[in-house]
């Protein structure tokens, strides 16, 4: 390889720094003062040998000091792109408009906009919420649905609630802040898979205990389910409802751990583990293998609760699995008292990119998916249906009631309400506003008194807001809202309601065979009650690429 004698001319800062130490050091030592020169030059020349020096970087080795500069832009481009070059309704994940509403109404200051609507109303996907020319009145905005109405304890919960987030993802005083608004609002908290806290105990509002695959709060040491302990936190009067967590939205079919260095001794007494080793979430449970199995758990939890509504949460995958769930129920007439849809836009749970973006069905799909089965199978007046994914306003929660849910949850709304700014550093412990983080210098600052009035005022100016489109259109009540109510653009020139873009099946439509539906007519027959295993044919295509 021929040598080049030529100086790189991308080493000139570095250059200049030696030259610069050298000759700032000797003024330095002849006037006694301009030290701070010195050191100065002295720390870039010491970058610059360690750029050369170090074998990790070849960027670094090729341009000293410079590439320091990248380094220091790239990791910042986040922020740069969110509060410089990001528009107001851009959503990545969430636009500047959707947090504005948020922080406005948790801080309960003007929300209102002048000027007209800053979204292109003509562009495909627009969606809007027909108006009536005769708009009612309604007294209150504390809308609420019953929720296990065939249940020993049911419970009237607010269609408007925090959607499951566990002590170690946020902080003690994220979920007192929480906790305490839920109280103050009469709304409900779920506790994540963390399992209940004495953050969530103190403030005494009510909870939904989120029961995951790790057993929180119930389990034996080896992991499994624990009786006894379930039915001692079930029974506390301020757990309302359980909600066995089958998957979620961040990460669908993706187990966890949370390393023994975080396990505190707070998150110890919470999760019923031993302080400082791993604490281990499987992919999938070891109470039940099967749809039946799954049912009967459904069943024990209620009698251990002492009747209160038990449930779970799923995100949709593959449809015959949910299939077989249903036409379990029907066999063996055990029944849920609610489903929680969880849609696959993510959540506040850190997850690999491609789970992120690649996996799980979107909310829209899976909550029709799940209320158009129930419809067809005759099950829905049975069952309740909530829903989550990327709500934030009173209109994100009337198109999802539209789509067939009863009420809707939300956590990174709740988040915003509490401060959070979009950081996207939930998982690396430094959370600039202390919601997502275990560092007490962090989160110590954030102000549970505060903090807890602007989740109230956040839940209650967004349900006034709510009222406020139901009145002028007509309603009186959000159970009454359908798909006729709500209309999408699907081009420049054409329009369609939900009624009309969506397909929904009249009642023991499934029974009778028809749906006009594929997956429907694909799946529904090959479900069975017994197994989540693909059917027949599914198997032998796996088996080839000759399809």
């Amino acid at each position: 390889m021929e040598k080049t004698t030529t100086f790189p001319v991308r080493y000139t800062v570095y250059a200049l720094s030696i030259v610069g130490f050298i000759v700032s050091t000797a003024i330095a030592l002849l006037t006694d003062s301009g030290y701070l020169f010195a050191l100065i030059f002295a720390a870039l020349t010491a970058l610059g040998t360690y750029d050369l020096l170090q074998r990790k970087h070849t960027i670094s080795r090729n341009y000293p000091i410079l590439a320091n500069i990248r380094y220091f832009l790239e990791s910042i481009g986040p922020e740069i792109r969110q509060y410089f070059i990001q528009s107001d309704t851009e959503e990545r994940p969430f636009s500047r408009e959707q947090r504005r509403i948020v922080y406005q109404r948790a801080k309960n200051v003007l929300d209102k906009r002048p000027f007209g609507s800053q979204l292109n109303m003509y562009e495909e996907g627009f969606e809007w919420m027909n108006h009536s020319l005769t708009p009612t009145h309604i007294q209150d905005s504390d809308f609420r649905i019953l929720i296990g109405k065939h249940c020993a304890q049911p419970y009237s919960a607010s269609v408007f609630n925090i959607s499951a987030m566990s002590f170690g993802s946020l902080s003690a005083n994220a979920i007192l802040s929480l906790n305490t608004g839920a109280k103050m609002g009469g709304f409900y908290h779920d506790t994540g898979e963390g399992s209940i806290s004495r953050y969530h105990r103190q403030p005494g509002g009510d909870l939904v205990w989120e029961i995951g695959s790790g057993y929180f709060g119930c389990r034996h040491k080896d992991g499994s389910f624990n009786e006894d302990m379930f039915r001692d936190n079930a029974r506390l009067d301020q757990v309302k409802m359980i909600e066995i967590k089958l998957s979620q939205g961040a990460k669908p079919g993706h187990g966890g751990i949370l390393p023994g260095a975080k396990v505190t001794p707070e998150i110890a007494e919470a999760r019923g583990v031993a302080v400082g080793e791993d604490c281990v979430s499987p992919a999938s449970h070891s109470a039940f293998t099967t749809p039946v199995e799954l049912l009967e758990f459904v069943d024990h939890l209620r009698e251990l609760s002492g009747g209160k509504p038990v449930g779970f949460k799923l995100a949709i995958g593959h449809p015959w699995e949910w299939f077989a769930i249903v036409k379990a129920m029907l066999e063996t007439r055990r029944k849920p008292d609610f489903i929680v849809v969880d849609g696959g836009e993510g959540g506040t749970g850190a997850a690999p990119l491609e789970f992120i973006n690649r996996l799980g069905m979107p909310m829209n799909e899976a909550l029709l998916l799940v209320h158009n089965t129930l419809v067809g199978t005759n099950l829905r007046d049975d069952i309740a249906i909530g829903a989550a994914g990327k709500i934030t306003s009173a209109f994100n929660i009337a198109r999802t009631l539209a789509l067939g849910a009863d009420w809707c949850n939300s956590a990174r709304g709740y988040m915003f309400s509490l401060g959070c700014i979009q950081a996207l550093n939930c998982h690396t412990g430094r959370c600039p506003s202390g919601v997502a983080t275990q560092d007490p210098r962090r989160s110590g600052k954030l102000d549970v008194e505060l903090k807890s009035q602007r989740v109230f005022n956040y839940h209650k100016n967004t349900l006034d807001a709510l009222q406020h489109l139901l009145e002028a259109s007509g309603l009186r009540h959000p159970s009454e809202l359908g798909p006729e109510h709500i209309v999408r653009r699907t081009s420049k020139t054409e329009v369609h309601s939900y009624m009309d873009l969506f397909h929904f099946l009249e009642p023991g439509a499934l029974l009778d065979g028809e749906t006009g539906m594929t997956v429907f007519d694909k799946y529904w027959p090959h479900a069975t009650a017994n197994t989540f295993e693909p059917p027949e044919f599914i198997l032998k295509l796996r088996e080839t690429k000759l399809r």
